[in-house]
Formats: structure tokens, sequence, C-alpha cells
């Protein structure tokens, strides 16, 4: 049983150059191998993202509905955020 999958698609022009140039300098060999590192690369960010969310936000969701008192206003974030923008330099 074979172990992949011939597809068709259709990219954009500067997609699919981009994915002939980086065949042509030789980082890979085939479009094929450009196309699944990337798929590679998209699979991994998801994992990271899903990761994330269920580590950190959740939990923090769930402090927050425990303890709302920990949360800040609106208005204390704006104060805060304007702070570090003009301590960094801004406006």
């Amino acid at each position: 049983m074979r172990s992949t999958q011939q597809f068709s698609i259709t990219l954009p022009h500067e997609m699919a150059d981009a994915v002939r140039a980086k065949v042509a300098s030789g980082q890979y060999a085939t479009e094929s191998e450009v196309i699944r590192d990337g798929l590679r690369v998209l699979l991994a960010r998801d994992s990271a993202v899903e990761k994330w969310l269920h580590d950190e936000v959740a939990q923090t969701v769930d402090a927050m509905r425990a303890d709302p008192s920990r949360g800040l206003s609106v208005e204390d974030v704006k104060a805060r955020l304007a702070a570090l923008h003009r301590r960094h330099g801004g406006a």
C-alpha cells in the first residue's frame, strides 16, 4: 500500500515562484518537498497554539472565573499600555 497520495494544487503566482525558487536554490529537491515542509511547519504551529490554549489560556480563564477581582478594567489596561508606549519612545 502506498504511503503517499497525489494532489493537484493551485497556487498564486508569487507562491508558485517561491516554491520554484526553493528548488532552484538547492534547498529542496522537488516542489513536493517544499510543500511537505510547509505543511509540517503549519501542523507544528497548530499544535503549539493548541498546547498554549490548553496549558495557559484555559488556566487563565479558569482563574479569572474563580476570582474576577484579579482582572483589570479596560481603563486600567489602556493606561498601562499608554505608559508602556510613552516609556518606550512612543507619542
